[in-house]
Order: C-alpha cells, then structure tokens, then sequence
C-alpha cells in the first residue's frame, strides 16, 4: 500500500510491501526522493553495484537518484519512506541526523544498518505509526510525520556509532570530519579530481588529509575520490544512453580517452566493456556507441 502526502512543497510517502509485491519499491518515481528501505531478513538487494543478501533485518539509506533493485523480499511486511529535501531537510539544523548526517554522507561504504531482534521492533514500530498517520487527516500531521521520521534517523546514526566504536568526543569529531569530507566529494567530484582540491576546502593540507580520512579506513582520500567518479561513470553507463565522450565531459574531464584508461584502469574493462557486460547479465540487448 502505498500512501502520500504533499505539504506544498514538501513531500512524503510510505509504500508497505511484501514478496509478491517488492517490485514496487524498485520503481523509477522514487529517485528523486531521498529514501529509507526496511528489509526483512531473508531479502536481498543490489544497491548501486553492490549486492546484498540479509541474515537479519536491515534499514538502507539510499540517497536521490542512487540506484538500487530489491531481488527477493523476506517473509513479512518491508516498507519504503521517501520524501524530498523541503519535507525533512531545511527544517533540520543537527547535521548529525540531517540528510547531510553520516547515514547519507559515508565515503566508506552504502549506509546501511543490521537490526538486532529488539531494534528491529522498534523500527517496526515507528514505520507502524507512521502508516497510522498518514491515514490521520489532522493539522499537525506533517510534524508528526517529520518528528518520526528523525526519529528512525536518530536511532539509526546510534547504532551505526556503536558498531562503529564511535563513544568519544575524539571519535566523534572524527566522524564529523569524515561526514564533511564525504559531503564535499559528492558536491564536487565532476569539478575537483585531486586531493590538494578537497583539502583547501577543508583548510588543512594534503598530507593531513590524507591522514585523517585513513585513520578509519583502508581507503586514501585519492582513491575515495576516485571510487566516486567510477561509481558515477558506471551509473551513466548502465542507466542512460549517453556515449563514454559524453560521459567524460559530464565527469570533468575534456580528454575522453584520459578518462577512458582511468576506467580501465580501475575497473579492468573498458566502458563499453563494462556496458555491454552489465547488460548481457541483466538479459538486454543494448547498441554500442
């Protein structure tokens, strides 16, 4: 069942699913939004280029225009709230649990969140109230609405810091810096390539940079930015219709046949490799440009 309510501009829905009916979820009319996927245990989903198959119940945080595909439901009730910037953004000055949060702005990997058996309830329970107000015709619905939504968020960034052993201020000033990091290289990696780019604008120098960001992680900033751009190309690849020269100059870079060894390079196929065989698996005939 799929429910939504348009405040002016703001805009929020929740489709409830099972497995006779999680295509539903996969539709092109979500991409635009900025979305929560509930799972069930037993289900698995490819996000982006990157597949999933859960032993317990999980929460995805999927970003406007991210790609992702539910392969099989579990046994019981999954959901989707979706809902654009103007709804929850604007009105939120925590960057924590904004969408600029962590959960959406991760250079490490795809936000997404295991449920234990009692948190698991819990998110239950909150996507259960939000479904009973949708159906409540009320003049303080859309605060209500956004007040439980920030609420999965909330309860969401907790326990990605705990599985992360973030329970200090060091660590969480860390995590702040890694969350603005991550923030700038979606904002500008069709502009900025370089490391030297993104540390003016965080004030510090490249090799401290550097640093920082392979503190937590096994990943250099070069190669996070770098992963960015491979992800976008590989989207544009498999997604639209545009050409590798067309693809190039969206990415920033005026030499097409740079871009295409950087490719290559990273990938270990061409882009017309890699089009051709994302698509033969997917069962498509698609025309080489």
């Amino acid at each position: 069942m799929n429910q939504f309510k348009q405040f002016t501009y703001k805009k929020f829905g929740l489709l409830n699913f099972d497995s006779a009916s999680a295509f539903e979820a996969s539709q092109p009319e979500f991409n635009s939004f900025i979305k929560i996927l509930l799972l069930k245990a037993g289900s698995s989903v490819q996000v982006d280029f990157k597949a999933y198959d859960l032993k317990s119940d999980a929460l995805f945080f999927i970003n406007v225009n991210q790609w992702y595909k539910i392969n099989k439901a579990g046994k019981g009730s999954s959901g989707l709230i979706y809902y654009n910037r103007d709804f929850y953004c604007v009105e939120i000055h925590d960057k924590e649990v904004s969408c600029d949060g962590i959960l959406y702005n991760n250079v490490y990997d795809i936000p997404v969140i295991h449920l234990s058996k009692e948190s698991a309830r819990t998110m239950e329970g909150v996507f259960q109230e939000l479904q009973a107000e949708l159906d409540t015709d009320d003049s303080a619905q859309e605060e209500m609405l956004r007040i439980l939504l920030k609420e999965i968020i909330i309860k969401s960034t907790r326990i990605w810091k705990s599985s992360h052993h973030v329970d200090g201020v060091e660590e969480a000033q860390e995590v702040e810096f890694l969350r603005r990091f991550s923030q700038l290289v979606e904002l500008h990696f069709r502009k900025f390539h370089g490391v030297a780019d993104y540390a003016s604008l965080l004030n510090i120098t490249p090799k401290a940079l550097n640093k920082r960001i392979h503190k937590y992680g096994k990943l250099t900033p070069n190669e996070i930015i770098k992963n960015r751009i491979i992800l976008e190309a590989k989207r544009l690849l498999v997604h639209t219709d545009n050409s590798v020269k067309e693809i190039a100059f969206m990415l920033g870079y005026e030499d097409p046949a740079y871009f295409t060894r950087l490719f290559t390079k990273t990938i270990e196929l061409s882009p017309a490799e890699f089009k051709k065989n994302y698509h033969t698996r997917e069962g498509k005939n698609i025309q080489l440009k």
